[in-house]
Formats: structure tokens, C-alpha cells, sequence
């Protein structure tokens, strides 16, 4: 529980703070999916600004499809892109993108599948990690029959130059990437500055895809897969998280108020109660649950840099869900600017769909709130 590690006061605070950040009546759609339908979306990214002052979002286009039959034959996963806000996000304009046979990496390997991606400016230019499904890794030996035909295996590549557009010019690099049947599968990268430098959170899943947990690692340097991989970092919690936990952004706590040591930073998360949707009790009490492709959203907090200390604000049940359709609310993200906070996430509406909406905090709300008796 977070009150084993901060005072029910810093515990009220920082939960309170967490909902006016991720505020679902207040947000709105920044990027539509391609259709509006169940399995559709546009998110699994972040938003950072760059040096001439803009606002940057990555993701993923996806469109409907079921990974128990195979991906190879459909659309899913279909297009990263990068859009950019002139105007603090009023509108946002796509200014680069890749398809899927764009981002197949230097390896041999084949992508049939895009999913999460991070994008960070650097003092050289700009980097791009991507996580993808790819044919061409078979599983570790004694495992090699429960590789689904038309499936493939979760790595993160990526792609570094000197300009955004520069990028287009790059072929992906592996990154990281894993053999081990427990943590078989990563993807969904995200990273954060810390004082020793930058690490990268990832998503890890068993070779049978029957769970997820959070994992850590430095940012490797070019031309090298990263090493000492922390691959359960922040693991499955136990009760609405029991079968998926995966980070999703890192952000520092306010040096105001109870907070001003500035030791706490706030690990966003995606959650789940089960890999499929399962069927409920007649007369029980109805609840979003959470499942693949549907995670509702909850809030940690760390201290220093290390996930390992996580103590969830979201023990019991989940911060945020989506007063529409089935409640997913995930994919996180929160960049804090001078004058404050922009936070996206994909949020499921009425029609099924999950376009990417944004919600913005000032500083001023933001310190007031963490502040308060």
C-alpha cells in the first residue's frame, strides 16, 4: 500500500492530483482511429517537446485484429506516426509516419505488427523507439510449438538522426529484446531522466502471453542491444492488476507543499483482472475489469528512480476509467512544461473506439492541489 510509504495525507494528495490529471470528462480527442469501431485506436506513445518549443505525439495506428488467429493476414498494427502542435496543443498536424514493412529492422527480421513507441530529443537530434511483432525469432529451444503460425515475437528497435524527418531515412536497430520464456516478449517502451542518466521502462510477457509485468533498463547505445534487463521491476498487482501491470510514463511530483524534498515521482500504469473478457455473475456487482486491449488505469508512487519501491495508489480498484464504452483508459502519458502538464491516453468512447485525447493542468491547479491541507 502507498501509505506504507508516504502519509495518508501525501496519499490523498497525489490520488486527487492523478484525477485532474487524467481527467475523463474534461479531455479531449487529439487523434481520431481510422474507424470508429471496437478494435481501433491511434495511441501507446508519449508527447515531448522539442527544442523549437512544439509538442511532439508518437503512436500507432491500429485496426481490428485477433492475435489468436495470426496478424500476418490483417491490418493490425498498421502505422507509426508522429504528429506536431505549433499552438500548445490546440491542433496537431502529422509531419512523419511508417508502415510496417518501413520498420523492418536490420536483423532480417519481418514486422507484421506495430505497438508501443517513445520519442525523445537528444542533444544529437532526435530517437525513436518502436516496439514491434516480427517473424524471424523463433522461441526458445523446447518451446518452439507454441509459436502460433502467423504470430511472431515482441522487440524494440530504434531509430536515431539528426532531424525528425532525418528519422524516415534511418532503418530501425534492435534495442531490446529477450530469450527468456518468462519475459519472452517486450514491447511497449517509455523512459524517464534520471540523475545517473536515461532509463527505459518496457512491457514483458510470458512466451504464452498469459500475463505482463513492468520492466527496466538503460538506454543502450547505438549499434548495441541493452543489457541487465530488470525485467519485473513493478509485477502484477494483486487483485484489479492481478494479470497485467505495465508502465507507461514516470513523472516527478512537485516540489510543493509535503512534497518539497522532491524524492516521490508518479509511475502510470496499465492494468488488467484478465487476459479475456469473462463472464460475470448475474446479480453481482458490474464493474470494468479490465482485459487485453481494454486495460483500465491506475498510479504508483516511487522513490528516486527505482520502480522496484513502487507502492500503488490503486490498490483496490483502478484511478481511471472511461465513463464510456467498456472503461479502458490506458497508455498514460503526462509531460510537464513550464506552464504545465499535458497528459494523453487512449479512452474508449461510446462507439468501442479508442482515439488518443489529452487533458492540460496547469502548474498553478497542479500546486494547489499537491499543496492543500
Amino acid at each position: 500500500m502507498a501509505q506504507s510509504l508516504i502519509s495518508a495525507r501525501q496519499a490523498a494528495r497525489l490520488t486527487h492530483f492523478c484525477r485532474l490529471l487524467i481527467d475523463q470528462e474534461s479531455a479531449r480527442v487529439i487523434v481520431e482511429p481510422q474507424d470508429a469501431a471496437s478494435g481501433f485506436w491511434f495511441g501507446g506513445g508519449n508527447m515531448c517537446q522539442g527544442p523549437d518549443g512544439a509538442l511532439y505525439v508518437c503512436g500507432r495506428y491500429r485496426n481490428a485484429g485477433d492475435s489468436r488467429t495470426g496478424v500476418a493476414a490483417g491490418t493490425r498494427g498498421l502505422e507509426l506516426a508522429i504528429f506536431r502542435s505549433n499552438d500548445r496543443g490546440a491542433t496537431f498536424e502529422k509531419v512523419v509516419s511508417w508502415s510496417k514493412s518501413d520498420l523492418n529492422p536490420s536483423d532480417g527480421t519481418e514486422v507484421l505488427s506495430i505497438e508501443g513507441s517513445c520519442l525523445r530529443f537528444t542533444h544529437g537530434g532526435v530517437e525513436l523507439f518502436v516496439s514491434t511483432e516480427k517473424l524471424g525469432r523463433a522461441y526458445p529451444g523446447g518451446l518452439e510449438d507454441y509459436l502460433k503460425p502467423g504470430a511472431g515475437v515482441w522487440t524494440i528497435d530504434v531509430l536515431r538522426a539528426d532531424t525528425m524527418e532525418n528519422l524516415l531515412n534511418e532503418v530501425p536497430r534492435p534495442a531490446v529484446q529477450s530469450d527468456e520464456p518468462g519475459h519472452l516478449h517486450i514491447k511497449d517502451p517509455f523512459y524517464w531522466e534520471t540523475d545517473e542518466g536515461v532509463r527505459l521502462g518496457y512491457c514483458s510477457h510470458p512466451f504464452g502471453w498469459s500475463s505482463s509485468n513492468t520492466g527496466v533498463t538503460d538506454i543502450p547505445d547505438a549499434g548495441t542491444l541493452s543489457a541487465n534487463l530488470q525485467n519485473e521491476a513493478f509485477s502484477r498487482g494483486p487483485m484489479w492488476d492481478v494479470a497485467m501491470t505495465r508502465g507507461t510514463s514516470i513523472l516527478p511530483v512537485p516540489r510543493v507543499g509535503p512534497f518539497e524534498d522532491g524524492t516521490l515521482k508518479l509511475l502510470f500504469y496499465c492494468g488488467g483482472e484478465c487476459l479475456r473478457l469473462l463472464d460475470e455473475h448475474s446479480t453481482a456487482v458490474r464493474r470494468p475489469r479490465g482485459y487485453s486491449c481494454e486495460e483500465l488505469g491506475g498510479a504508483a508512487v516511487i522513490v528516486g528512480d527505482d520502480p522496484s519501491t513502487a507502492r500503488r495508489l490503486s490498490s483496490e480498484f483502478p484511478l481511471f476509467i472511461s465513463p464510456w464504452g467498456t472503461g479502458c483508459s490506458r497508455y498514460v502519458d503526462v509531460l510537464a512544461t513550464d506552464d504545465g502538464f499535458y497528459a494523453t491516453w487512449q479512452q474508449s468512447q461510446e462507439d468501442l473506439s479508442q482515439p488518443l485525447v489529452m487533458n492540460f493542468l496547469s502548474r498553478e491547479e497542479a500546486e494547489a492541489c499537491l499543496a492543500a491541507e
